[in-house]
């Protein structure tokens, strides 16, 4: 089953993801968002699963950045629209499983899914 490990190469919860797949000899292909982008068909089916409000990154400086009226009345819809247009705003990292997506890290539920 192939793996797609969604995010942004420098980002420092990205490098914990990467190195933890890595050191556990877990086989996946790395999707940068900054260079890549991302299609509006993965942000729905991620916020289908996991809710938008997992996925939009709130606490990120790109969001803190945006003017009241861009984060005021938030919902799925306005939520793709933002991290369509900056997809710094993306909660790193996605780890697409095929069946079934992670979003952030956390190295417990990584074993516990993939080894």
């Amino acid at each position: 089953m192939n793996k797609t490990l969604y995010g942004i190469k420098a980002c420092d919860t990205m490098k914990k993801a990467r190195t933890w797949l890595d050191e556990h000899g877990v086989s996946y292909s790395f999707h940068d968002y900054k260079i890549g982008g991302i299609e509006r068909s993965h942000l729905e089916k991620w916020c289908n699963e996991h809710g938008w409000e997992t996925l939009l990154n709130r606490a990120g400086t790109t969001f803190r950045k945006l003017d009241e009226a861009q984060k005021s009345d938030l919902d799925q819809p306005k939520a793709i629209e933002l991290m369509l247009a900056q997809p710094s705003m993306i909660k790193r990292p996605v780890l697409d499983l095929g069946n079934k997506t992670l979003v952030g890290f956390n190295a417990d539920r990584y074993a516990a899914e993939l080894v």
